[in-house]
């Protein structure tokens, strides 16, 4: 199991400086990825119900900064030697394929082939209005196809497509992604439609804050659905990200206001191993978490003993 971390790219926290040195930080610690989160507008009314907490509400004010995710990876790229990267995840409505698809083989070229790319289909009907995407009530079937897109430009010399939403043809586009046949695919979203998504094209299932107790069924139906697709079941595994803040001996281990238990994970690292081993036992490819509840320090801690003290407890244990 690899262990990831998201570099904030929303709010006060998050600016080149402090970006450029968790990135640097995860490297040195030994992180196998780091991932930046995708929003290009926040909408100053919000009726849509946000899908991965309790409360239903995007906890990102309108004003607040939030940097766009393909510029960014760009960004700690050139900041980073070995680490791998990418968008966790990428809501693909938002975004032309083919110029997407251009954009993130150019991502993986630059690289050397450290790019992974999460994907998704969205969750916020008032940012699909804002840039102008394809109608809301579509985002599946428009994400299969730019999936589908994507994965004819990586791979193919003449590349045809004829979709719904979009067409393909008489095109050349390179260069190709160093990776072969392509960067890994994660597939995020924790409904059904997305379960299948990942089952037909993802090398990765991507859960987002499920809480430990309800993966076992979300993972029977993504075996159910890799079987239909004729896909044996290490074609697609699945991967995990989560919430976590790591505290020292005496440090404020009290839940705050947006750290919802079986979401985010935290206390002393004990507290956290023990937390964490439900997830772990299943079995994940990646384990990737964010800090988004502290200050600069507090996030830099957390990565720190998240690295070096959590998860060695959880080897020991046989996690």
């Amino acid at each position: 199991m690899k262990l990831g971390f998201q570099v904030l790219n929303a709010g006060p926290l998050a600016t080149p400086t402090n970006a450029v040195e968790m990135a640097c930080r995860a490297e040195a610690l030994g992180y196998d990825s780091i991932v930046v989160t995708d929003h290009v507008v926040i909408p100053r009314r919000i009726d849509s119900q946000y899908p991965y907490n309790a409360t239903g509400r995007l906890f990102v004010p309108a004003d607040a900064d939030y940097l766009e995710p393909l510029s960014m990876l760009c960004f700690l790229a050139g900041a980073t030697r070995t680490i791998r990267f990418g968008p966790s995840v990428l809501v693909l409505p938002y975004r032309n394929p083919v110029l997407t698809a251009k954009m993130l083989a150019t991502i993986d070229v630059l690289s050397g082939g450290r790019l992974f790319v999460g994907v998704g289909a969205g969750w916020l009907a008032e940012e699909f209005t804002a840039v102008g995407a394809p109608p809301f009530g579509s985002r599946g079937a428009v994400a299969d196809e730019w999936i589908e897109i994507f994965l004819k430009l990586w791979t193919e010399g003449n590349p045809a497509f004829e979709g719904r939403f979009y067409q393909v043809r008489d095109i050349g586009c390179f260069p190709k992604p160093v990776q072969k046949p392509h960067p890994p695919l994660f597939v995020g979203g924790n409904s059904r439609p997305a379960i299948r998504r990942a089952a037909r094209y993802g090398q990765s299932w991507h859960a987002f804050r499920v809480p430990p107790d309800e993966l076992p069924p979300l993972l029977s139906y993504l075996r159910e659905q890799l079987e239909a697709h004729g896909r044996p079941p290490e074609a697609c595994g699945f991967s995990v990200r989560y919430g976590v803040r790591v505290v020292g001996p005496g440090g404020d281990a009290s839940r705050r206001d947006p750290e919802e238990p079986g979401r985010v994970f935290v206390g002393t690292a004990g507290q956290v191993a023990e937390q964490l081993k439900p997830v772990v036992e299943l079995g994940p490819t990646h384990a990737i978490f964010d800090c988004r509840t502290g200050s600069f320090p507090e996030v830099l801690e957390t990565m720190k003993r998240l690295a070096g003290d959590v998860w060695p407890k959880l080897e020991r244990a046989g996690a």
